[in-house]
């Protein structure tokens, strides 16, 4: 399994909208919007879990994807780095 990062997600686009453009290209396992942990609005990007093969392919179709007017970023994710506890 692979997790995808896209950005440039437009901000009128939904989950479904994402999981029916992925899905073009193999089963999708989840999608995951950001959201912003102070004001809950989407912050323009998701992660989306596919099979290794199909998430090749998806990355390859969809990266530079016009969506509403904005191409967007498809590539694989990289794992998060960790981040300092206060």
């Amino acid at each position: 399994m692979k997790s995808i990062y896209v950005g440039n997600i437009p901000f009128s686009a939904s989950e479904d909208d994402m999981r029916d453009l992925f899905a073009a290209h193999g089963e999708v396992l989840s999608v995951k919007f950001i959201m912003d942990r102070e004001t809950g609005r989407f912050r323009g990007f998701a992660f989306v879990e596919m099979e290794d093969a199909a998430a090749l392919t998806a990355i390859e179709a969809l990266d530079g994807y016009e969506m509403s007017g904005r191409n967007l970023k498809v590539n694989e994710a990289k794992p998060r780095a960790p981040r300092p506890r206060y």
